[in-house]
């Protein structure tokens, strides 16, 4: 097997990309991007941390929790997670963003690359307050490309597709893994983690 080194190398690979890929880029949210991040009800969130690795993690809550401030800005708020605060602590490195988001049946996905910020105003946090709980902090993201990535790879994957789901209980509990992984002495019950969870949504 031979690693490949150069751009060179790798487009002798490939065929060139067609037309409308090529222009398809956008410097701004257009009507249909605003159209899908309105609908989105989770988004994939890449960031790269002043040790250069780089880290992938999702972000969820109702449809359009995201929200377009404006053609170039976009509002994130930061719900409660497992305050690592592995993303939050690479943009402050780095404010690089790349943004993946997708809607539930639907296979084409929308990427959005950027800037991001971390702000803690209160009239921005008020924006996102649930059930009286408000976001600790709000990335803003400045927009510097969007574009509709096409539908193949959920095609491939039957991502939505009911039929191909697997049973949960093929997969041990996160309890249980995490059991194994840490050799903790217990294992917090798959119910008690969702009790857990719902506890702590907001």
């Amino acid at each position: 097997m031979a690693r490949l080194t150069s751009p060179e190398q790798l487009r002798a690979l490939y065929a060139s990309p067609r037309e409308r890929s090529r222009r398809k880029v956008l410097p701004v949210l257009d009507p249909h991007c605003r159209t899908f991040i309105g609908l989105s009800p989770l988004v994939m969130l890449a960031s790269f941390g002043a040790d250069r690795r780089a880290d992938v993690t999702p972000r969820g809550d109702a449809p359009g929790f995201v929200q377009v401030e404006d053609a170039g800005t976009l509002l994130l708020p930061d719900r409660p997670g497992n305050n690592r605060l592995d993303t939050l602590t690479n943009l402050l490195a780095n404010p690089a963003i790349g943004l993946l988001f997708l809607i539930p049946g639907v296979d084409e996905t929308l990427r959005v690359n950027g800037r991001a910020f971390i702000h803690d105003d209160a009239d921005l946090l008020a924006r996102f307050e649930v059930d009286g709980r408000l976001p600790v902090t709000v990335l803003r993201v400045e927009v510097e490309e969007a574009y509709l990535h096409c539908a193949k790879a959920f095609m491939r994957s039957h991502a939505w597709d009911a039929s191909h789901f697997i049973e949960r209980a093929r997969l041990p509990s996160m309890g249980e893994m995490l059991r194994d992984q840490l050799n903790l002495a217990t294992a917090e019950t798959q119910a008690e983690m969702l009790e857990r969870y719902k506890a702590t949504l907001y």
